[in-house]
């Protein structure tokens, strides 16, 4: 994917001319009564520092840039935050994803960092006490090289609260998960095997959470790609079943 691989050189580039920041948090210099929700979140800083490759190159991401909304009294309106990983750890990720996880009306940010050693984890971020920090996260799969990869959040099973999706090494464990942000931590709340969202070396992450007017259902492949499922969460338990769908692009337009 030639866009991707060029915003991150061009990226890359800007990058160097900038100083080096060693925090995990950035705090804005603003009222708090000013500070609103945050509306746009992206990757910056690409980095050859973890070169895992899953996603088509050596190139990771070592900044987390969100947006938030000014608000009255004041009258600007948006300021951007930026969160620096240290040397150890990168964002290894397609792209930030929004959506309200606690049920406060204003979205978090879902991201995939990733650790030189212990490989990938789902991490949280948000805005607490006018900071831009790292809320929550699983743990670490435990070696280099291991990944997950991310489909979504909704409450997928009608309780009221979002819970979020993802396939926990998508190339070998193929293992749907779906946890949930409870004050600082993710809390499991149900595994099922046999599911995958991606191919070694594609850019994208394929599926994700579809709702064709019948509720939420998780879209994922069969291991061997062969078909396309559904999941549906109740009662603690996922629900699998193969859909009449030519592909998983097809499946999410509901088609």
């Amino acid at each position: 994917m030639p866009g991707r691989r060029a915003g991150r050189f061009a990226a890359l580039a800007a990058c160097l001319l900038a100083a080096a920041a060693t925090t995990t948090a950035a705090r804005a210099d603003l009222p708090a009564a000013c500070i609103g929700p945050i509306v746009d979140a992206s990757y910056d800083a690409p980095t050859g520092r973890y070169p895992h490759g899953a996603l088509g190159d050596d190139l990771e991401w070592g900044r987390l840039k969100v947006r938030i909304a000014g608000q009255p009294p004041c009258s600007w309106p948006y300021a951007d935050l930026v969160a620096v990983l240290p040397e150890t750890r990168v964002f290894e990720d397609t792209e930030p994803r929004l959506a309200d996880l606690d049920g406060d009306g204003a979205p978090e940010v879902i991201v995939v960092e990733s650790h030189r050693d212990l490989g990938a984890r789902l991490a949280i971020w948000g805005l607490r006490r006018g900071a831009l920090d790292r809320i929550a996260a699983t743990p670490a799969i435990g070696t280099r090289f291991r990944w997950l990869a991310p489909l979504g959040a909704a409450d997928l099973d009608g309780d009221g609260r979002a819970e979020i999706a993802y396939v926990d090494r998508p190339h070998l464990a193929r293992t749907l998960r779906i946890v949930r942000l409870q004050g600082s931590r993710l809390r499991p709340v149900a595994e099922a095997y046999g599911h995958t969202n991606h191919r070694i070396g594609d850019t994208t992450i394929s599926g994700g959470i579809r709702d064709c007017g019948t509720g939420p259902e998780i879209i994922t492949a069969s291991p061997d790609w062969s078909d396309v499922q559904a999941s549906r969460l109740s009662g603690g338990t996922l629900r699998t079943q193969v859909l009449d769908a030519g592909d998983l692009s097809a499946a999410m337009e509901c088609r």
